[in-house]
């Protein structure tokens, strides 16, 4: 047998889920933290010295001319996304990108393109896609013993302090509720149900402007609908769930982690799935599937698609021209 390989990790940008991605990838035998990487050098040693990664660096340009690192997780705003992508795929560098990949599609085909010009592996950092309870609900759902899914609820909602330079509030960063926590519903209703025919949207916007609360209603050709909820303003359940021919099947709070499921037929039938995952927070399904890809020598993930974040950024674009969501400094005006 071949040894497994070990795969030199990267961090570019150190805040906050940053530290929970890098605390899962500590669960795997075959991922070294190797390098971390900051705009500013002490914020980049004190985040490596704490989570113990061999190297610092003060700035993203030192971080890709490292010959030892394999593959970067970045984690900045998703406004800079593009832009630091970018920069880590031409010079070769497997990525791991954080969602919403870009702020809309033209920046992700540019991501695209850049990664399949450089041969190097990309992907969307959509956890869920990866997590037992997500994937143990899709297998059901698409085994047809529930028939056709006919509507998809789907809420995510916390009320958040209002702070207009902070990330969640600035449109220079791409603020708003949406991007940031509301592509989770979209992901559940295009998983699901695919690219809606209709989207109409209900909106509310923050004194800067931003986005601060989204009702999204979905229309398909089949006459499946989707009722998507995300907020800034308000707590909700953080629950989906998908109602069906023959009963229904609920990921139940915070649905995007690993949850329990509960499916219940028609007839009464009621079975619950537990939890099966018993260590970290979750992230360290998708890092291990993006070593398995290297492994192979791919370049795209056959779970988590190019294909599938490009149909997933249409989504939100087209709820965003509906909803007038705009981002000045990064749409161009064409876009609406």
């Amino acid at each position: 047998m071949s040894e497994t390989k070990t795969y030199n990790w990267a961090v570019l940008g150190c805040g906050k889920i940053a530290r929970k991605f890098v605390s899962d990838l500590k669960l795997l035998p075959n991922a070294r933290l190797y390098a971390a990487a900051a705009r500013d050098l002490s914020r980049a040693q004190e985040f490596a010295a704490e989570l113990g990664f061999e190297v610092a660096y003060g700035s993203y340009e030192e971080l890709v001319r490292d010959p030892k690192v394999d593959v970067i997780y970045i984690a900045t705003p998703h406004s800079h996304h593009r832009e630091h992508a970018l920069l880590c795929l031409s010079h070769k560098k497997a990525v791991l990108c954080e969602k919403a990949l870009a702020l809309n599609s033209n920046g992700v085909e540019e991501m695209m393109a850049c990664a399949r010009e450089n041969n190097t592996f990309f992907m969307e950092a959509f956890w869920t896609m990866f997590q037992p309870s997500y994937r143990k609900a899709m297998e059901i759902l698409r085994s047809g013993e529930l028939g056709k899914i006919k509507i998809v609820r789907s809420d995510f909602a916390f009320n958040a302090p209002y702070l207009e330079d902070k990330r969640l509030y600035n449109v220079k960063l791409g603020g708003g509720s949406l991007l940031d926590i509301g592509i989770y519903p979209v992901f559940a209703a295009l998983t699901s149900l695919g690219l809606p025919e209709t989207i109409k949207t209900f909106a509310d916007f923050s004194p800067t402007g931003s986005e601060e609360s989204i009702s999204i209603i979905c229309k398909y050709a089949d006459g499946a609908m989707a009722n998507l909820t995300s907020s800034f303003s308000s707590y909700s359940p953080t629950q989906t769930e998908y109602f069906c021919e023959k009963g229904y099947l609920v990921l139940n709070p915070r649905w995007f982690t690993p949850t329990q499921v509960t499916v219940w037929k028609e007839g009464g039938e009621v079975m619950t799935y537990p939890k099966s995952h018993k260590e970290g927070f979750g992230y360290q399904y998708e890092a291990e599937h993006v070593m398995e890809c290297l492994d192979q020598g791919r370049i795209e993930s056959p779970l988590m698609s190019w294909q599938m974040s490009r149909d997933l950024i249409k989504f939100l674009d087209r709820i965003r021209i509906d909803a007038g969501i705009f981002f000045p400094d990064h749409d161009d005006k064409m876009f609406f």
